[in-house]
């Protein structure tokens, strides 16, 4: 059954993984709970991911837009 929760912010799947990465750092984790918990760190981590690469693009969008208006000779060659 698909998991029906909503998808994660930035700021929730980075607490994830920084509490993910203390409990694993400090020897917090039973053996048991390490798989889990790898599994959930691959899921935040993905989710930060997805929305730096969607920022990314809209910046790399938005200044090569910018650029072309700011140029004169981009502009002539339209």
């Amino acid at each position: 059954m698909p998991d029906a929760s909503p998808p994660l912010t930035y700021r929730e799947a980075y607490a994830r993984l920084s509490r993910i990465a203390a409990e694993l750092e400090n020897g917090e984790a039973d053996l048991d709970r390490v798989l889990p918990l790898l599994e959930e760190a691959r899921a935040a981590y993905a989710a930060c991911r997805e929305r730096i690469e969607a920022v990314r693009a809209v910046l790399t969008e938005g200044w090569t837009d910018a650029d072309e208006e700011d140029d004169p000779e981009a502009q002539e060659e339209d």
